[in-house]
């Protein structure tokens, strides 16, 4: 009797719980899945035995309908295996590999016979899991008001974080305890406000974690696409974390149809920090390239008029605010200021040509930037109009004599519809006059009203002109957009994007801290690639506005080379004024050799918020260049040079900081030493208090 009651109990666990384990192809990760006793999904992530994720819901609730949260059970599940190796057309490797194992859990609601899919991919990286749905019996329309996905984790970690404002990354990071997350204690002296934050416990994704046992963790998605950013909801006492949904203007979440899927939410672990700043997860789950011909997809270095406006040596306008009433009138008045000149735009064609570059950026060129910002107009700009001082004409037959392209410059100020009325003019324009590339930006408030940056409208809009971008073989970099989630995958003309706190806020602003570039590759560049605009050698501010002179860079010159290393991007500023790189052309010969594009990385050293060490192999020579930063504390290591061929011998050009040298004091102390190396070799990196080293290491003649 006794065991035929064990047996009867058994299979009600079973039929309820039905708990099913799959690990990585290593075994190091491990997911573990379930339904419980409400028939509602939950999940838990291990790493080689240790508990990552404890027992997490999975489900959403639905707007008028069903919520698809309990009362589940399993038809069947699948599984399978898969192992590629792909070529991104640019990138930090020039193959990937995509290895994981799958298991997808066909669920049905037992009352309402609603179906819901969950797939599971387990890396050796981590755990990627998202939503599906599928028919039904015929199309349903249908909207998410709320997604209820959790990941619980096993103790107080160490968070490096953002606030969750749906309008902007462009915060400092804080390094807390989970414990202590609370956006009502934040210093707002950074240069912005939060614009929406409704919980003092929001956070955006993704989330950076080390735990007191040594690990790494990563909470993140991927493959965002007709769905809103996710945030993260934050219990600070029970550290457990919960999806917050951008929502729309009238609070709904997505509206989605069958079939369609989620995003990929992503958990990423490891116990060396290398394998999470390295990872190429975000980028596998993405779907593979839809452009046929990528043969006009290229790396570009550029320069560009644009920061001489960050420091207030000239302005984006033609008339100056003092005569912003005028604008529009035909009655402009020009101050003398106006930075988007023939004459200045030449002088940056001239400076690029010179040294090497490939495209000159110009922002300011077009009417409207007398009336654009905070303003909420729906048609300030149309995009296709120069001011009287930029012949369009005039300035691309100049560019081409000198063998240079220009990169287009579109501020939207927030007007998506009026940006997307005028977008196939925008790009006819474009192709006209041979721009390649275009910068879009998206400061202010978002219209049509109500809408936020990181909801769904604005994600489609997003990926909208990435495509209609592509169908006219140009490239986009977008600014003030949301932030990457390996969608360049897709579409590689998706070249770049800011979507974090840039160089930009060190000209207006406390700056940003030493620390602040350590973090960036763990969190924003997973997604990826950041034109962060680095190369400012004056980094005090205090030169262009007596104004300005506690506002400076918190980083060395070296640091600043080191960045172009450690900041991937296939899009590089050469982010200062010429003259400055004139003053420092030894330096300066560093970003006109580093590459933008390359074969392999390897990631040395690092440690989220403390310090980073990358090298990188060219894509098109066997030269290799090292990039190493340091917060504010200065750091030493010694790097042995084993990644060479050991049939070469190398001529190491070594870009470092001063034994003087200080971010804050003595930030334009530095050194170059050249050295012959090898496979054997080491090198010594002395890095001061906000710090870098850049290295080129060149096949010897």
């Amino acid at each position: 009797m006794f065991k035929n009651i064990i047996i009867i109990i058994a299979c009600f666990i079973l039929q309820f719980l039905h708990a099913q384990q799959l690990q990585s192809p290593s075994k190091e990760v491990e997911l573990i899945f379930s339904l419980n006793d409400k028939g509602t999904a939950v999940y838990e992530v291990k790493y080689k035995g240790q508990a990552v994720i404890k027992s997490s819901r999975l489900g959403l609730k639905i707007k008028n309908g069903t919520d698809l949260f309990e009362g589940f059970k399993i038809v069947k599940s699948e599984t399978a295996r898969f192992d590629e190796i792909w070529q991104p057309v640019l990138g930090e490797e020039s193959h990937i590999k995509n290895h994981y194992n799958e298991i997808k859990f066909h669920l049905v609601q037992n009352e309402t016979n609603k179906k819901l899919d969950i797939v599971f991919k387990v890396y050796d990286e981590g755990v990627a899991f998202r939503y599906q749905f599928p028919f039904n019996e015929s199309v349903e329309y249908f909207v998410i008001s709320e997604e209820m996905t959790e990941f619980n984790l096993t103790g107080n970690h160490k968070a490096f974080w953002i606030p969750g404002d749906y309008d902007s990354q462009e915060y400092v990071y804080n390094e807390t305890k989970l414990s202590e997350i609370d956006n009502s204690k934040l210093d707002l002296a950074n240069g912005i406000a939060l614009k929406s934050i409704q919980s003092n416990y929001r956070v955006q994704s993704p989330l950076m974690l080390k735990s007191d046992a040594g690990l790494y963790i990563n909470i993140f998605e991927a493959a965002v696409v007709n769905y809103p950013v996710m945030h993260l909801d934050v219990d600070t006492s029970t550290f457990q974390l919960t999806a917050n949904l951008a929502p729309n203007a009238i609070g709904d979440k997505a509206y989605l149809r069958t079939p369609s899927t989620t995003p990929w939410r992503t958990i990423m672990v490891s116990d060396d920090a290398r394998e999470i700043v390295g990872s190429k997860m975000i980028l596998n789950l993405n779907e593979p390239n839809k452009i046929e011909d990528t043969s006009w997809i290229i790396p570009m270095k550029y320069v560009g008029i644009w920061w001489e406006m960050h420091v207030g040596k000239s302005t984006w306008d033609y008339a100056g605010s003092q005569n912003a009433q005028n604008a529009g009138t035909g009655r402009m008045i020009p101050t003398g200021k106006h930075g988007a000149t023939i004459e200045n735009t030449k002088r940056y064609i001239d400076f690029a040509a010179k040294h090497g570059f490939d495209a000159v950026l110009v922002e300011g060129w077009n009417v409207g930037w007398e009336d654009w910002f905070g303003n909420w107009k729906e048609d300030v700009f149309d995009f296709t109009t120069p001011y009287p001082d930029f012949d369009i004409e005039a300035i691309m037959e100049y560019a081409k004599s000198k063998g240079i392209k220009m990169i287009m410059h579109h501020e939207t100020s927030g007007s998506v519809a009026n940006y997307e009325r005028h977008l196939d003019r925008a790009m006819a324009l474009m192709k006209k006059y041979d721009y390649p590339a275009v910068k879009t930006g998206y400061v202010g408030r978002i219209i049509p009203r109500g809408e936020f940056h990181d909801g769904q409208t604005m994600v489609n809009h997003f990926n909208f002109v990435a495509q209609r971008m592509a169908e006219n073989k140009l490239l986009v970099n977008s600014h003030e957009s949301v932030r990457p989630t390996g969608y360049s995958r897709t579409y590689p003309n998706y070249i770049a994007a800011e979507a974090a706190r840039g160089n930009e806020f060190n000209a207006w602003s406390i700056g940003n801290p030493p620390a602040h570039e350590t973090i960036l590759p763990f969190t924003r560049l997973l997604g990826g690639p950041m034109d962060y605009t680095p190369g400012i050698f004056e980094t005090k501010m205090g030169i262009y506005d007596e104004g300005k002179k506690d506002y400076q860079l918190h980083t060395t010159l070296a640091k600043q080379l080191a960045l172009y290393v450690t900041m991937y991007s296939p899009l590089q500023m050469a982010a200062d004024l010429p003259e400055n790189y004139e003053n420092h052309l030894d330096a300066f010969q560093f970003i006109k050799d580093v590459p933008v594009d390359w074969q392999k990385s390897i990631y040395l050293e690092a440690e989220p918020g403390d310090y980073l060490t990358v090298v990188r192999k060219d894509k098109n020579s066997e030269n290799w260049y090292l990039g190493a930063i340091t917060d504010e504390n200065a750091r030493k290591t010694s790097i042995k040079l084993d990644f060479l061929d050991p049939n070469q011998v190398y001529v190491a050009t070594i870009y470092q900081d001063s034994k003087n040298a200080d971010w804050k004091d003595n930030p334009k102390a530095y050194q170059i030493v050249t050295k012959t190396v090898t496979h054997k070799s080491y090198i010594q990196l002395n890095m001061a208090k906000g710090g870098g080293t850049a290295v080129s290491l060149k096949l010897k003649n």
